[in-house]
């Protein structure tokens, strides 16, 4: 098998990334990465974290001040070719005149490994994706499925300093997604390789990536484990991206946030005008005597291991609320719910969170 190696510290200073025509495509930004951690850049199209993967393979030139550094050599003006980086790219771009053997040997082949060296890593490659009975397929032979395999194969059997990955599942169905995350999770923990990934997918996201960076207009909205950005947003547009927020505004005042249906636990330091925010799978179902507040469910969906429920409690927008599966709740039905006080997020009204 693969050695793991110790991984490339990655950095960037000050990059940011204005085409010819004009387009800002990335604010100037700071962004240091650990040796072997895999870094998810998450966000909509157009955020900039495609932009950022080009500048840090060498495929784009960061504005006059940007700077990036592998380790502690400046790699800036240094082509991808010679950065010894491996990326995977949405659409594979593999070689369909090549065999599988042919795809995952042509790297080795440039860097003029020796014929016999190379025999050896393609066999361990196929082995280690579990595609040795494709060798000597076609391109064209191959599934989805079993061409993402390939392109890994081949960005990994250089033994890249970087792995770079690009959408790397977003042409997979479903299915398809879920086992390859998993099958990306245990190549990334086993070869310890410095990992980018981008991805609009936030469950993949948050399943790879030892920190996720939230990308939104060009920047970085925030930066930190799966966790931290789950559980403590940094702002409106991190918390609505990443899960569902639900929000009820109202009064606060003694350790309680006020509204038309209720009450919430709140700090008691918040006083006057403030928002309450908190997740669905947060909210308790509870008898009446115990309830904060009271709702009606106006839709609900089984799915699968969960039941989502909209519940209107009379205010502006209705609550979203997971429930267990084996509970029926149907449209009309009347619920009481708690939630506490670590589950909810508060700003004051006129803040942004």
């Amino acid at each position: 098998m693969t050695t793991p190696t110790s991984g490339t510290p990655i950095s960037l200073k000050g990059c940011g990334k204005t085409f010819a025509d004009g387009t800002r495509a990335l604010e100037p930004i700071d962004l240091d990465i650990a040796g072997g951690e895999t870094i998810a850049l998450l966000g909509p199209s157009g955020c900039g974290k495609t932009t950022t993967l080009r500048i840090i393979a060498g495929l784009e030139m960061p504005d006059a001040g940007g700077k990036v550094f592998f380790g502690d050599r400046e790699v800036t003006g240094i082509p991808i070719e010679h950065r010894n980086v491996g990326m995977v790219f949405q659409s594979y771009a593999l070689f369909p005149n090549m065999t599988v053997e042919g795809n995952i040997e042509y790297g080795l082949k440039v860097r003029k490994m020796r014929p016999a060296d190379r025999r050896t890593r393609v066999a361990e490659m196929l082995e280690m994706m579990q595609i040795a009975q494709l060798a000597h397929r076609r391109i064209d032979q191959l599934s989805g499925g079993q061409r993402q395999r390939v392109a890994l194969a081949r960005a990994i059997a250089p033994r890249p300093r970087v792995l770079l990955l690009d959408e790397p599942l977003t042409a997979l169905d479903a299915r398809l997604r879920e086992e390859l995350r998993l099958e990306i999770d245990r190549l990334l923990r086993s070869l310890g390789v410095t990992t980018i990934y981008v991805t609009h997918d936030q469950a993949e996201a948050m399943a790879l990536g030892d920190r996720v960076a939230v990308m939104s207009n060009g920047r970085i909205a925030q930066i930190g484990s799966p966790r931290d950005i789950y559980f403590q947003p940094a702002n409106a547009f991190v918390a609505d991206f990443i899960g569902t927020m639900n929000r009820v505004r109202g009064d606060a005042e003694g350790g309680r946030l006020k509204f038309c249906g209720g009450w919430l636990p709140v700090p008691s330091d918040i006083r006057g005008p403030a928002i309450a925010m908190f997740r669905p799978e947060d909210l308790q179902q509870v008898q009446s005597d115990q309830a904060q507040f009271t709702g009606r469910v106006t839709s609900s969906f089984f799915l699968g291991d969960h039941i989502r429920v909209v519940v209107d409690i009379g205010t502006d927008a209705p609550l979203s609320a997971r429930v267990n599966q084996r509970d029926r709740l149907t449209v009309g039905d009347t619920v009481h719910w708690a939630i506490s006080a670590d589950a909810v997020m508060t700003a004051r009204d006129d803040q942004v969170l």
